[in-house]
């Protein structure tokens, strides 16, 4: 399960992130990465950052995958009713809900102290 979740983790990346176009839109909208010359250069530095960031991940994301099977072995528990998607997206909407509390708070701040 763990290989599956962090080839897919490669995969998926490597579909949705194109470092060749991102370096190509770099250079005609004229920027840079300091130290690192335009064009194919700057595409060997985004693919080797690209990789380091994605393995990173993906093992983050297989050890999350595998955390419901941990769990259920140390607690003697074997059917556990929470997997390792349901981890991540309760974990992603407290995140989110933070993120929104936090705005309407700084917006009432804000509103209060522009008067």
């Amino acid at each position: 399960m763990r290989v599956v979740v962090v080839a897919f983790t490669f995969f998926y990346t490597i579909v949705v992130f194109s470092p060749g176009k991102i370096a190509e839109e770099i250079q005609k909208n004229g920027g840079f990465i300091p130290g690192i010359r335009p064009g194919q250069q700057t595409k060997q530095y985004l693919e080797a950052v690209l990789y380091k960031i994605t393995s990173v991940g993906a093992l983050f994301l297989g050890a999350i995958a595998i955390l419901p099977a941990i769990a259920a072995k140390v607690t003697h528990i074997d059917n556990l009713v929470i997997g390792g998607t349901g981890i991540l997206i309760v974990v992603s909407v407290i995140l989110e809900t933070f993120k929104t509390v936090e705005a309407q708070l700084v917006m009432k701040s804000y509103d209060r102290y522009s008067r």
